[in-house]
Parts: C-alpha cells; sequence; structure tokens
C-alpha cells in the first residue's frame, strides 16, 4: 500500500506539491472516481491522471558510459550532473552507486533500489572493481608486489587492502581494487612516486561496461547483470 499522492510523485513525474495541486483540480481518478486526497492508500487500482493512467515505474537498474567532465552527484553546484545523460521522466529517482571524479571515464551504476546499491558500495561487500590507468612515468615490474601487499596512503591509519596490478605497457595497466577511498587509485600511484594522467572504470562486481555503448549514452542492466549483486 502506497499513499496516493507518493505514488504519483514517484511515477509521473511530479512533485509531491504539484501531486497535490492535480489532486485539489479533480485530474486524478481512482478506478474512474475523482479523488482529491493524497493520503489515500492504493495497492493495484488504476490511477488515471488527466485521462492518461498512471503505471508503476518499478525498479530501476542502469549502467551508464560515463564521460569526462559530469559530476557523479545528483545536484550539479560542481559541474553537470550525470543524471543530465538520461532524458527519461525517472531520472531523477535515480541515485549513483558508487561514484567516479569529474575528470574519469567509464562504468556508473544508476538505481532507485536502495538495498541493491548498498550492496555495492558497503565496505563489507567486498565489491571489485577493474580500473583502466594511464601514468605519467614508466611502470616497474616490482609494482605488482607493491599493491598486492597494500599502500599507506597519506591521512590513512592501515595500507590499503591488496590490490591486483596488471602491467599493460610502460604507462599503462590494469587496477583492481576491493575499496572505494577518496581517489583512491590516484592516490595509490601518487604513493609510489607516479601520476595519473587518464582514468577510466571498465568493471564493478560481474558487470563490466559494454564496449559497445558510446561516451554518454546508458542502458537498462539485464536481470542477470543486477541479479549477481544480491
Amino acid at each position: 500500500m502506497i499513499r496516493l499522492d507518493k505514488f504519483l510523485s514517484d511515477n509521473a513525474n511530479l512533485t509531491r506539491k504539484t501531486a497535490k495541486q492535480a489532486l485539489h483540480r479533480g485530474y486524478v481518478t481512482v478506478d474512474g472516481v475523482i479523488v482529491r486526497k493524497g493520503d489515500l492508500k492504493i495497492d493495484q487500482q488504476c490511477v488515471m491522471l488527466a485521462g492518461q493512467q498512471v503505471s508503476p515505474i518499478g525498479q530501476l537498474y542502469i549502467m551508464l558510459n560515463k564521460p569526462a567532465g559530469y559530476v557523479c552527484s545528483t545536484v550539479d553546484d560542481d559541474g553537470i550532473s550525470v543524471l543530465n545523460l538520461i532524458d527519461e521522466p525517472w531520472c531523477e529517482q535515480l541515485h549513483i552507486a558508487g561514484r567516479l571524479d569529474k575528470d574519469t571515464t567509464g562504468l556508473v551504476l544508476l538505481t532507485n533500489d536502495g538495498q541493491w546499491s548498498h550492496r555495492i558500495t558497503s565496505p563489507s561487500s567486498k565489491c571489485d572493481k577493474t580500473y583502466e590507468v594511464t601514468l605519467d612515468r614508466p611502470l616497474t615490474q616490482e609494482l605488482v608486489e607493491v599493491f598486492a601487499n597494500g599502500i599507506m596512503l597519506n591521512n590513512e591509519n592501515k595500507p590499503t587492502k591488496p590490490a591486483q596490478l596488471t602491467i599493460l605497457n610502460e604507462h599503462r595497466a590494469e587496477l583492481v581494487i576491493s575499496e572505494g577511498k577518496y581517489h583512491q587509485v590516484k592516490r595509490m600511484f601518487a604513493a609510489v612516486g607516479n601520476h595519473v594522467t587518464a582514468l577510466h572504470r571498465s568493471r564493478v562486481g560481474s558487470v563490466r561496461l559494454d564496449g559497445s555503448l558510446q561516451q554518454g549514452d546508458w542502458v537498462r542492466l539485464t536481470e542477470q547483470q543486477y541479479s549477481s549483486f544480491f
């Protein structure tokens, strides 16, 4: 059961205020009867707004290929939010499950399912993330063991958890981490005297960024993809 005004704001792209206004003006019917009070509890009834049926949106699970220059925030005080890339009436219901820095590209997961996003972001879940990293200075093979043993970062009281570093060439590597500390990848390489010039996230858990997805584009996750986090 859900309040009628909340049902309208969740599923008809209305704020709670405009939902109440629509109710007051007699624009809303429930099973053919005009209803003006938002506190009516509904379940499976047919809700119409100005003659159009309002259906539940349900749970949303989105994969976005984030371009550089966008912020992973629901507000865009520090730049343009990634939510601006999703031109759907329900985009304001979404929140971001694991943020990326403004200049970092790649896989961002968005959802309206709080339990699902908690599974991804909670430290206890130990959800692996894979990054493709471009470095300013040449990489050495010795760093593989350094990252595997954990790295002490500035302003931290214990080293990072073991990370898997795969060197692709002198200036490029793939890094798998299971934490989400602030600017962690950049800080890890800074701690060993290097500087990240480009960073791209390609995988979260078992979900890998669709290679055919252009920067700025998004798709809904398949049931197999989103259910892998439960």
